[in-house]
């Protein structure tokens, strides 16, 4: 009989450029058991951004009122835009044993940190260097120079902050940086704090024997 369990947040941080983003694809395309969270951001979309799948996109008015009214998770302000987790969906979903992936920084990790910390599970992604991480900001041609630039100079106090995760990847091979996010998330599933229908179940199964 299958066991009840309480959905968890796995959180992929990074500086930009490392990967995050595809390893977060990569992980749902492998597991059909962990939704993204859709977060709110003020920022203009991207070419092939869908409203709704990657982000939910308002303005920056709207974006203050729900966050004076609690209604985010966590958000933070990044390169000068506001990004925010709605609460209400992530919390049902937990309550009903789904797994919720986030694809966000450092400083909204601290703020589920302080809220969730029972249901965190952490993974910082690294670059294998500083040219490699320079090379892909370069080849996803969808900023201009001085963007990089400027997610370059930041990528020093963004990495800072690996120690606050219980998992590192450095991500130089995807492949293998996937198949490690994959066993990351099978053993923090079996987790026995994640499992409370565990205690009903060896119940039942020592009354039986």
């Amino acid at each position: 009989m299958p066991i009840d369990r309480r959905g968890l947040l796995l959180v992929l941080s990074s500086p930009s450029g490392a990967g995050k983003s595809s390893l977060a694809r990569g992980l749902m395309a492998a597991d059909g058991g962990i939704r993204m969270s859709v977060s709110v951001t003020t920022r203009q979309s991207r070419p092939g951004e869908v409203e709704g799948r990657d982000y939910f996109f308002i303005d920056e008015a709207e974006f203050t009122r729900r966050a004076a009214a609690g209604e985010f998770l966590e958000w933070a302000r990044v390169f000068d835009r506001g990004y925010g987790t709605p609460r209400a969906p992530v919390e049902a979903a937990l309550a009903r044993g789904e797994d919720v992936l986030f694809d966000i920084d450092w400083q909204g990790t601290q703020q589920l940190a302080a809220r969730m910390p029972a249901d965190l599970v952490r993974v910082f992604i690294l670059p294998p260097s500083a040219a490699v991480l320079l090379d892909r900001l370069n080849r996803r041609a969808q900023d201009p120079p001085e963007v990089v630039a400027g997610r370059m100079s930041k990528a020093a106090a963004e990495i800072s902050h690996w120690p606050e995760y219980d998992y590192v990847i450095v991500n130089d091979d995807f492949e293998t940086s996937l198949a490690g996010l994959e066993a990351i998330l099978a053993a923090e599933r079996l987790k026995r704090a994640r499992l409370p229908g565990l205690t009903e179940f060896v119940r039942g199964l020592v009354e039986g024997l």
